[in-house]
This record gives structure tokens, sequence and C-alpha cells, in this order.
């Protein structure tokens, strides 16, 4: 669905990148140690691993106890749950909740208690924008070839789909056919498909962020596809710097940064993931009433609220996308808690009042 922010710690993150500050790699003071004293320092412990087709990593900077291997422990069991999400939430893992809904041909689906709840919260967006924003949008987007091959750059191999099968797609594009009945959901028609790409990583990352607390984290950074950044407390008082880097294919070149603690920061962008045929190039994020790739003014999108709220920053990020700068900006306005970046095709900036973006020396 996106990239564009870089972590800097202060640490700076969008595509989402990370970049240290002065003194990121120093060891740090963990927590006071059950005599009250002070634990040995330690340096942050760092992994990544490979889930919803993106590199997905966590920092942990402080927790209750970081003597021995136990962060390292932690992280991998949040690996394990994001391998389980995997398998519930994606659309092309066969036999995944999604994937059972799909092709159950219009029959009822008992699913997870955890895939109810990211499909609620779709339907959420979808409601809000009455159906600008569309989780049914699956068969339409299997016509298009979208591959996106590391962190930079797309396929350029393919070709747009014809416009009769296109069409043909989007007669089954309509969120309202999704019934949900206890842990029973419904794809009305038998013939839509559900794709919940453009939410379930917000979802995921607040659940990381939770399981981490829970496991006596005090300060680390959930990153995902650097797109979602969830920022858990902040660096010995000071706060992370996410970095928004100019969403144009291939740049580095960071537009500002803001500063957070203990909050989120999500992104949308149409460069991340494309096709390019006879010059002309085809982003991912697609029209629910055409089936063609958006066409609004805004290039891409960044969401800040605070902890726990990367669900709703994913959803906001790309319906912002979708409605362009003037709707989107009316839409956050009037929403408690969330601030937005606009970085508009013209290369101009649009904010919210609250999203403070500072200049990165």
């Amino acid at each position: 669905m996106k990239k564009f922010i870089k972590i800097m710690a202060a640490i700076m993150i969008s595509t989402l990148v990370i970049i240290p500050q002065t003194g990121c790699g120093k060891k740090m003071e963990t927590s006071q140690n059950g005599n009250g004293g002070s634990a040995e320092s330690v340096e942050p412990v760092s992994k990544d691993s490979f889930y919803f087709d993106t590199v997905c990593q966590v920092t942990v900077y402080d927790m209750k106890d970081m003597s021995g291997e136990n962060a390292e422990k932690v992280i991998e069991k949040v690996f394990k749950e994001c391998a389980k999400y995997e398998k519930l939430l994606s659309k092309t893992k066969k036999g995944s909740d999604i994937d059972r809904i799909n092709h159950a041909g219009g029959k009822p689906v008992k699913c997870d208690k955890l895939t109810i709840d990211v499909i609620k919260k779709g339907l959420e967006y979808s409601k809000l924008t009455n159906g600008r924003f569309d989780i049914t949008i699956g068969k339409a987007q299997d016509l298009w070839n979208f591959e996106q091959k590391g962190s930079k750059g797309a396929s350029r191999m393919s070709k747009p789909p014809a416009r009769k099968k296109l069409a043909a797609a989007m007669k089954y594009v309509d969120y309202r056919q999704v019934k949900i009945d206890g842990d029973e959901v419904t794809m009305g028609t038998g013939k839509g498909e559900m794709d919940l790409g453009a939410i379930a990583k917000g979802y995921i990352a607040d659940r990381i962020s939770e399981y981490l607390e829970q496991n006596g984290v005090k300060s680390a950074i959930v990153n995902l596809g650097q797109s979602n950044v969830a920022c858990i407390g902040d660096k010995h008082g000071a706060p992370f710097k996410v970095g928004i880097q100019k969403p144009v294919p291939e740049s580095d070149e960071i537009v500002g940064a803001v500063e957070i603690k203990n909050g989120v920061v999500v992104t949308s962008g149409i460069y991340e993931r494309y096709i390019e045929y006879k010059g002309k190039k085809y982003h991912h994020i697609l029209d629910s009433k055409t089936g063609m790739p958006v066409d609004s003014d805004v290039a891409g999108v960044s969401i800040r609220a605070g902890y726990g709220n990367s669900t709703g920053g994913d959803g906001l990020s790309t319906t912002c996308l979708i409605l362009g700068s003037e709707e989107g900006k009316k839409l956050i306005d009037s929403m408690k808690g969330y601030e937005a970046a606009f970085i508009l095709k013209n290369g101009k900036i649009v904010k919210t009042d609250g999203f403070d973006l500072k200049k990165v020396d």
C-alpha cells in the first residue's frame, strides 16, 4: 500500500526510513533492577523478518529486563505472531480466513476473532467514504500485475488489464455485500473478493505494540514495511523523529520530520508499487468505481496519531489519498486525535494545523 517514512532516532523514519541521530549508536541504560540498582548498559536489540510481502523490523531500546537474550526472545515471539496474522489475513495464502471467504461461493465462513475485527475496521472506512475506500476491490486488484520488487522500483513488464475484464470485475466491488454474523463472514454475491491490504498492517502494528508493552518493553519502534511506524515511549526523554520521504520512485530526499513520543506515523503513496507501460505509470491504489488507479492531486499522505492508532492511520492514509487533499484535509480536521500531511503531485505540502513538520539538517 505504501511507503514514504524514515526513522531517525533522536530516531528518524517514511517512505518511513530510520536515520540515527548523534549518540544513537551508544549504549543505553536499562531500567533499574530489582535491587534498586541500574541494569547493565546494553545496545538496542533489533531484528527484522519478512511478512505481509514486506520487511518488518522491531527495535527494542528499553524494557524491564534486557539481560541475557530476553529482548531477542520477545521479538522472536512477535514474529511468530506476525506469521499467525499473515495466515489469517493474507489474500494470497491458500487456506487463510480471507482466502476461504473469497472462495466460499457466498456461503458463511467461520473466522478467527482477529479476522472479524480487521474486517469490521475495513468496513468502517468503507462506510465512512461511501465506498470510495472499499475492501472488496480484490477481484479488480487481481487483474493488475503489481509486483513490489525490493524496497524500490516496481514491475515494468506488465500492461494494464483489458477494460472489458476490468468492467466485469467491478460488478462485484461493493462492501455492502459483506455480512458478519457472530464469528461467520459471508461474501453476499459469492463472486466478490476481499483484500485487507489497506488496513491490516496498521491493525497488526497495534497488536505488536500491545504485545511488547505487555512483556515489559518501555521503549521501541515497530516498523512494518517503512509505511507503518509505531513508537513506544521515547528515547531517554527525547522524542523519536519520523522523517517523511519525498514520494517519488527511488528518491531518498526527506522533506521534513515529525517528533513522536508514544505515537504512530502511517503513510500511503502512489510511488512504491506500480507498473510502467508505454511510458505511463499505473500505481496500485485503485478507484473503487472504475478499477483504474485513483487520480487525485496527492502523491503521498502521512497520518500522525497517538499510540495504538495505527489501524485508523492505515485506513485514513489510503482514504485521504483517494479523496484528494481538499476533501482529505476536511475529513482529518473533523476527526479527533489525527493529523495529516499531504504531499501533492506538484510538490506542495498541505498540512492540518497539528502536523508539525520540521526541517531536517
